[in-house]
């Protein structure tokens, strides 16, 4: 066994020092763990302290598993990765560009050149955005009272896009339209499609929408980071009576059970013997499907909500079926190639096929993209890297 001495000292330092209250951090190899660890405690001025199973909302990382249930559809002919979309959700047949706005404040609207399909929503290139970081949608969302993403409220999907199916790549709420889409797809909602195809057989049985059972109790508290640096815990449980499964940001889970979903895609999409997607479709989830294009930093417009965020500057970075890829090594020794993506509240994930490696740091604090969490995720990587 390696010797994580070290790796426990940057996790301990980072938790003693204040600067984040508690973090869960654990790393894989295809067959056998490198590395677990919780430090801190799961509310600043507690005492409950982070354990392994401690339960976090991992808002965005919930997309890499809706798109992993969208391939399972593929691989069973139902869906398609260019068919338009319309085709299975009427919803999506008349989508409309939003342009700016007229003097009176009147949005310009118009109808969208081409289709949007299964590829398109994957790669975030449909149109669609957040409000967290499109100038447009916020000014939209602000004039219309279209409510955020993350409300579970189904008008929240009847944002418009902000340029044309293709033309370029925006970070949105694409994946919450997979989930309507593998819903109808399926005839089954978005809860139960996951824990009978995805959940139950990887052996995640604290991974889902709902706080069943004795989860709610192991809980990790959210803080708001304020300009300062000081934090501040503030109550927060998503919708649990929502009008749709957000497939896009909605989960709940342990960084153990998101481990064992990251350690199937490591072993060609089985673990211990169960399988949920064939080799070549993993394979094929992780090649760049968005062409030229590329990942474009994102500007905050809701600084309560995220920072300005562009991970691994000065690397080029497309998107693969549904992951950031980025396309050359990284200061922190992620092979080109590599997967990776986060959720809002600083939880984080990657997956380097080269090194046969995976990794999950969590913590619960607004907003996205602190540095604080991003220093101790680039060493955590680099200590792994150094070790495995």
């Amino acid at each position: 066994m390696p010797d994580t001495t070290a790796i426990d000292c940057l996790l301990s330092a980072a938790t003693a020092s204040g600067r984040i209250p508690g973090v869960v951090a654990l790393a894989t190899g295809a067959h056998e763990k490198i590395y677990q660890g919780a430090f801190g405690v799961r509310r600043q001025g507690d005492a409950a302290p982070m354990v392994l199973d401690t339960v976090f909302w991992i808002a965005s990382m919930t997309k890499a598993v809706t798109a992993a249930a969208a391939m399972q559809l593929v691989e069973q002919g139902k869906l398609a990765l260019d068919r338009p979309a319309k085709e299975i959700v009427p919803d999506l047949a008349t989508p409309k560009v939003l342009e700016g706005f007229a003097s009176d404040g009147t949005p310009l609207l118009r109808p969208a050149r081409t289709d949007i399909t299964l590829r398109h929503l994957m790669t975030h290139t449909a149109g669609f955005g957040y409000d967290t970081w499109n100038p447009l949608l916020a000014r939209y969302a602000r004039d219309t009272g279209l409510p955020p993403g993350r409300s579970g409220k189904l008008a929240a999907l009847q944002a418009p896009l902000t340029f044309d199916p293709g033309t370029r790549w925006q970070y949105g709420i694409n994946i919450d339209w997979i989930g309507r889409i593998v819903e109808a797809a399926s005839g089954e909602n978005l809860e139960d499609y996951f824990r009978r195809h995805i959940f139950g057989p990887l052996g995640m049985p604290d991974s889902g929408f709902r706080l069943r059972g004795g989860i709610a109790e192991r809980m990790v508290t959210r803080h708001q980071r304020h300009p300062d640096g000081s934090l501040e815990p503030i109550a927060f449980v998503t919708n649990q009576n929502p009008e749709f499964w957000a497939g896009g940001g909605g989960l709940y889970s342990t960084a153990p059970d998101y481990l064992r979903f990251l350690r199937a895609l490591l072993g060609g999409g089985a673990l211990e013997g169960n399988r949920i997607l064939r080799p070549e479709t993993v394979v094929l989830m992780g090649q760049n499907h968005m062409g030229e294009l590329r990942v474009e930093p994102m500007r905050t417009q809701l600084p309560l909500l995220s920072n300005d965020c562009e991970l691994f500057p000065g690397i080029p970075k497309a998107w693969g079926l549904s992951f950031l890829i980025n396309l050359q090594d990284t200061p922190s020794g992620r092979r080109a190639g590599g997967l990776a993506w986060a959720g809002l509240a600083n939880t984080y994930f990657w997956l380097d096929p080269q090194r046969g490696t995976a990794g999950v740091l969590m913590t619960q604090i607004l907003p996205f993209a602190d540095p604080a969490v991003l220093d101790l995720l680039d060493g955590f990587e680099r200590a792994i890297n150094a070790i495995a």
